[in-house]
């Protein structure tokens, strides 16, 4: 599964070292690192107070989305359906969107990998729903996460419903993954800055009350989920105290008891983008590093190179290794309406393809404010050396956030966002590739946002924006791709989600 926070780039990476430095291989003692914060107990997390640095971007934010919202649907942008003309790629169904009514980003999407007796293949999709009705009454999430659930592999799907019509201000960052071995579905979303955990035993058709993930921890933000076969082993990470500091939150019953302990400890903001978990039980995690101007939040210009490192965690989250895979520099500022400059930067993802095996994806630029490219690496040895880079997007073209899925051992697929024009910031499109050797070489690349009309900020060159902070990639059953992400006219939008799958 993968998460993006967009970037806007087309980056040249770096000559690489097939060996990486080992930056630790601490025991995560009592759920705490050894020498580190110490827990409390069972689904108590440290006794950490901190003033979240980002306490009012979600209600300025949620505004600015509504505000733009509300201005095109007065003028007719947006709000009904509109045809869509789309030019499918050979092996592709076309593009769609999931709601023209509502103005949805930030979506996760997930495949069931069994076909059940009745024939029935099932995915998964979230979205970040703002600007619509309130799922219930009084103090209802605004914006709220909608689930969909398909069952013949994404064909066909379901209405949008709440997947939890809880009290709070807002919903937002969801994540779905699919256990392996039984078929169960976690998700994970954020209640403001607070990590929830639900799941569903009947495919989607009820869910557990949320969990929370983050014991005692006072501020959580973009949270993602590494899953072991058997549902057993979850893993959550996401930033926190102090000023976006890394935490692993884990659970060793399902999802029913959490631990808590922050595992990096700088002055520098780090960012979960995606985790996978091996056959073997190793925990990967795609992570970020990014030192701000003197140590502060995000948001703003980047100060120095952007680091991109994998968490690995082995004996059950007990140990915690972090490798240093690679340094680049911060590529193109945004500057679309709303938009933060750092929102194209420093995007990651990861699969493990076998045991042991991993491939990692990143965006950036070997020139400070160029354009970005996205490197591929792979290691077979769980991260402890890593092959040379290889570049899998178009040079003179800004690429960013992309996502990958293994469905085999020799099949490793991938997305990624990428302008047209040489570097025009206001036409996106979408573009898959796979390998069949863990990313050493890569298929020709395949658009799949091949739609050119259905929204005002569709066009034949591409879309006008990146909406959202991630898209993801799921396998289904029958081996089929289903890609999603978000489009949209400016960063406060409006835009909708777009997914594409092989039918």
């Amino acid at each position: 599964m993968v998460r993006l926070q967009v970037p806007r780039a087309s980056f040249v990476m770096l000559a690489a070292v097939a060996a990486v430095a080992l930056i630790g291989g601490l025991i995560l003692a009592n759920g705490g690192l050894a020498g580190g914060p110490p827990k409390d107990g069972p689904d108590r997390g440290p006794k950490v107070a901190d003033a979240n640095p980002e306490a009012a971007e979600q209600a300025e934010e949620a505004e600015a989305h509504a505000e733009a919202f509300r201005e095109a649907v007065r003028d007719g942008k947006a709000g009904v359906a509109a045809p869509i003309k789309v030019n499918a790629a050979a092996g592709w169904a076309g593009e769609q969107l999931v709601s023209a009514a509502a103005d949805d980003w930030e979506p996760a999407v997930a495949a069931d990998p069994h076909v059940y007796p009745d024939g029935k293949s099932y995915a998964y999709l979230l979205t970040t729903r703002y600007a619509s009705t309130k799922p219930c009454p009084g103090n209802c999430p605004t914006p709220y996460i909608a689930l969909y659930t398909s069952s013949n592999a994404g064909a066909t799907w379901s209405a949008g419903a709440p997947l939890c019509a809880c009290k709070g201000s807002g919903q937002f960052d969801p994540i779905i993954e699919v256990v392996p071995n039984t078929g169960a579905v976690y998700a994970l979303y954020m209640n403001g800055y607070n990590v929830m955990f639900m799941k569903s035993l009947d495919h989607g058709l009820s869910w557990s009350g949320p969990v929370k993930t983050y014991g005692s921890v006072s501020w959580n933000d973009k949270p993602i989920i590494a899953v072991s076969d058997d549902g057993n082993d979850v893993y959550v990470m996401f930033n926190g105290p102090t000023g976006g500091d890394p935490w692993l939150a884990q659970s060793h019953n399902g999802g029913t008891t959490w631990t808590q302990t922050k595992v990096v400890d700088s002055n520098r903001y780090v960012f979960a983008f995606d985790g996978d978990v091996d056959a073997n039980g190793t925990a990967y995690f795609a992570m970020t590093s990014i030192l701000y101007g003197g140590g502060g939040n995000k948001g703003t210009t980047p100060t120095g190179p952007i680091e991109e490192h994998v968490y690995v965690l082995t004996n059950s989250g007990q140990t915690f290794t972090d490798r240093l895979v690679g340094s680049i520099q911060p590529g193109l500022a945004c500057v679309a309406a709303g938009c933060p400059p750092d929102f194209y930067l420093g995007h990651a993802a990861i699969t493990a393809y076998a045991p042991g095996k991993v491939t990692l994806l990143y965006d950036g630029t070997t020139a400070a404010g160029g354009l970005q490219t996205i490197t591929s690496r792979t290691s077979t040895n769980a991260g402890a050396t890593w092959a040379p880079p290889v570049t899998i997007s178009a040079t003179g073209e800004e690429s960013t956030a992309p996502a990958i899925e293994a469905a085999s051992a020799t099949d490793v697929r991938a997305w990624y966002q990428q302008t047209s024009g040489g570097g025009n910031v206001d036409a996106w499109n979408v573009w898959y590739r796979t390998s069949a050797d863990g990313g050493l070489a890569w298929t020709a690349a395949v658009k799949i946002s091949d739609a050119s009309s259905g929204a005002a900020y569709k066009s034949a060159a591409g879309f006008a924006e990146i909406y959202g902070d991630y898209g993801e990639l799921a396998v289904t059953s029958t081996g089929k791709s289903i890609a999603a992400w978000g489009e949209g006219t400016s960063y406060d939008g409006p835009g909708g989600v777009w997914f594409n799958r092989q039918p």
